[in-house]
């Protein structure tokens, strides 16, 4: 079948309550993710942590990965440099297309993974970083049932304006951002903040002082917090 994820990275932590997708950036792999989140992973409680590999060779280097093609809609990377928000989401809202085709074969992967562990999508908690945080978004909102959470690592609401529209359900989300971020700006993080909750979200936010592009180790136990449900996650976290 074509672009049908076949590689991946998995991590079981006793008897699977859940499942928790994340998914690498791009120009990327599922190897270095693991690397980065390692500690989070090790901290989740009864859970599935699967790594999956994006199908698709990088347009830039062939050794890295892309769920989809981020050049077919932004031939000049002008979404890092055009001086407004509004011609930045501009930009991504081009991205539709991409973002459907990536998320049919990601489904089918969840559907399979859930399948698996004998889960229902209550029980999925997808997580991304950057290009990985905008599908991850964009699934989690397109899914027939509501998941468990989504948790966006330096993501955006790509597509905003077909999803503000087709958006299927409307899960638990935590946003989280460095406020220093050079190549998906901070001003994203109130952005899809603001557009989440108006189709109904409940998302919580963090901004890492000084952060850039990357994953932090604070922004992860963040993310163990979310996953695990603990109940000192929404007295600690900033809405």
């Amino acid at each position: 079948m074509l672009n049908a994820i076949n590689e991946e990275i998995v991590h079981v932590n006793g008897h699977p309550r859940k499942l928790v997708v994340f998914l690498h950036g791009y120009i990327d792999n599922a190897d270095y993710l693991e690397h980065t989140i390692l500690p989070m992973i090790s901290n989740i409680d009864n859970a599935a942590v699967h790594l999956p590999q994006a199908p698709i060779s990088c347009e830039i280097l062939d050794d890295k990965r892309q769920w989809y093609s981020m050049h077919r809609f932004d031939p000049d990377d002008a979404r890092k440099t055009v001086p407004t928000m509004e011609e930045c989401v501009q930009i991504y809202d081009h991205m539709a297309q991409g973002l459907e085709g990536a998320r049919f074969y990601l489904d089918e992967y969840i559907d399979a993974s859930l399948n698996e562990y004998q889960l229902e999508d209550k029980d999925l908690y997808l997580c991304g970083f950057s290009q990985g945080a905008m599908l991850a978004l964009y699934t989690a909102l397109m899914r027939e049932n509501k998941i468990g959470g989504c948790i966006s690592f330096s993501g955006i609401m790509a597509s905003h304006s077909f999803l503000m529209k087709h958006h299927r359900s409307a899960p638990d989300i935590l946003l989280m951002h460095g406020n220093k971020d050079n190549l998906v700006r901070f001003e994203a993080l109130e952005f899809t903040r603001h557009n989440l909750e108006q189709i109904g979200c409940r998302v919580f936010t963090y901004v890492v002082d000084g952060g850039q592009h990357r994953i932090t180790p604070d922004e992860l136990e963040q993310a163990e917090r979310f996953i695990n449900g603990n109940g000192n996650f929404r007295k600690k976290i900033a809405v």
